[in-house]
């Protein structure tokens, strides 16, 4: 058995992240797999609000709806026996036909809301593969269902409209290769219930280099972990992976969720993992409700809208990450008119905000942010600096407090319809507009 690399090891795999991703502010994660023909969880709260027992048994993410229903006594469970007559999961995959997939009107929208990626899951954690993936025999899109390569459609798509690819794989888990009894608690997920033996860590790593190789991604992102027996440099192993990737894609990056061996940046994922949030480089991922794959159940109240986004986008990007982006399109392959809805929302504020979050970083010292009902969020752009100013109740003004022997506060512009401002005795006052489809945008030149 070949030796566990060493962290001198890791850390030669260490290089600086690539220009093209430091200047990306936004990218779109997609979850559509089998579990998108039930659509079924209960939105309970977001990840990392909740504890494990409740969690667990009462999971708001779509996509582990094949763990959930079996929980006994879990609503999931009860669901699936009267819905579905408690059928096997891998029905779900022949009724999953994909009939109105139109990949070129996804990446329009993506590209109209303003993203820079896009991230697919290749195999999530039920072990269905979206592309004819060795090893797996007829249990992929490919053979079954929708009988097409959609990781390979949404790749030539994306490439089509000039944005990046990256792609999803499950390294951590696969419950139909590698089956384990349900997941109750997060350590079963991270640690005792995860396959960690050399088998499953050469399937895995047969399918993530056939990935590389076929679709090129800009970046792989892994889930939960990898396989312990694979954390090495030898045949099939991890750093061999890295290698091989970097190699065909030298400008390309990985996430830190392949356990404690070597990472591009780090990953958070609505509420959880907020530590991972210091780092120089990382990214925040979520839902547009609480779960990753369509879930039927949510409606507007589990939703963020387009303002909203507007909002969390710019808050990560203020704090120097990137913001990922769920869409969970239903079976079928059509997104739903709320996530729709949302990203068009989005996409009129991007028009005129984008330019202004490429390439910003956090603001040091920033003035105060939220003052009563105001929010305000500070990027530096070298020469300026940028406010974005919104208001969390009905309020119409919000104030800017600033030191007018550092700032041109009378050069202070607003770009796009978001409002107004004006210099004040004590900086600056912005006259929001009701109409505005995000955070007014106010630029603030240095003196």
């Amino acid at each position: 058995m070949t030796e566990i690399a060493t962290p001198e090891e890791w850390d030669n795999l260490s290089r600086p992240v690539p220009e093209w991703f430091q200047n990306s502010p936004f990218g779109i994660f997609i979850h559509w797999g089998a579990y998108s023909v039930p659509a079924w969880a209960e939105p309970i709260g977001a990840l990392g609000t909740i504890d494990d027992h409740e969690w667990f048994k009462h999971n708001p993410y779509a996509e582990w709806y094949y763990n959930t229903i079996r929980i006994d006594g879990s609503p999931a469970q009860q669901h699936h026996k009267e819905e579905f007559g408690g059928e096997d999961y891998d029905a779900f995959l022949d009724q999953w036909k994909a009939e109105q997939f139109d990949p070129a009107d996804w990446v329009d929208l993506f590209k109209f809301a303003g993203a820079d990626y896009v991230v697919p899951t290749t195999k999530h954690h039920d072990g269905i593969a979206l592309w004819d993936a060795p090893g797996t025999g007829e249990r992929n899109t490919v053979r079954r269902g929708p009988g097409k390569d959609l990781i390979g459609e949404i790749a030539r798509a994306v490439e089509d409209k000039g944005l990046k690819l990256g792609l999803y794989y499950s390294g951590g888990l696969d419950w139909h290769v590698r089956p384990f009894p349900p997941h109750t608690t997060s350590e079963s997920v991270h640690d005792t219930s995860r396959p960690k033996d050399a088998g499953y860590a050469e399937y895995a790593y047969n399918h993530v280099v056939d990935l590389v190789d076929k679709y090129r991604p800009h970046v792989l992102w892994n889930d939960i972990e990898w396989p312990d027996a694979g954390k090495h440099f030898g045949a099939h192993g991890l750093g061999t992976l890295f290698e091989h990737f970097y190699s065909a894609v030298p400008d390309g990056v990985v996430n830190d969720r392949w356990g404690a061996t070597h990472q591009d940046y780090g990953t958070s994922e609505y509420e959880a993992a907020r530590e991972n949030e210091s780092g120089s480089e990382w990214e925040n991922c979520r839902g547009i409700g609480f779960s990753f794959g369509y879930n039927q159940v949510e409606g507007p109240e589990q939703s963020l809208t387009g303002r909203q986004l507007a909002r969390h986008l710019t808050d990560v990007v203020s704090r120097g990450g990137h913001f990922l982006l769920n869409v969970g399109p239903r079976a079928d392959g059509t997104i739903p008119d709320i996530q729709r809805q949302a990203l068009t929302g989005l996409g009129h504020w991007m028009a005129d905000a984008k330019q202004y979050l490429v390439g910003a970083r956090p603001l040091e010292g920033a003035p105060v942010t939220d003052q009563g009902d105001s929010w305000v969020r500070w990027v530096d752009r070298g020469t300026e600096v940028v406010a974005f100013v919104d208001s969390l109740g009905d309020g119409a003004e919000a104030a800017l407090t600033l030191d007018t022997g550092t700032f041109d506060v009378a050069q202070a512009s607003v770009e796009g319809p978001g409002g107004t401002v004006e210099a004040a005795a004590d900086g600056l006052k912005v006259t929001l507009s009701p109409d505005r489809p995000g955070p007014a945008i106010v630029r603030i030149p240095r003196a």
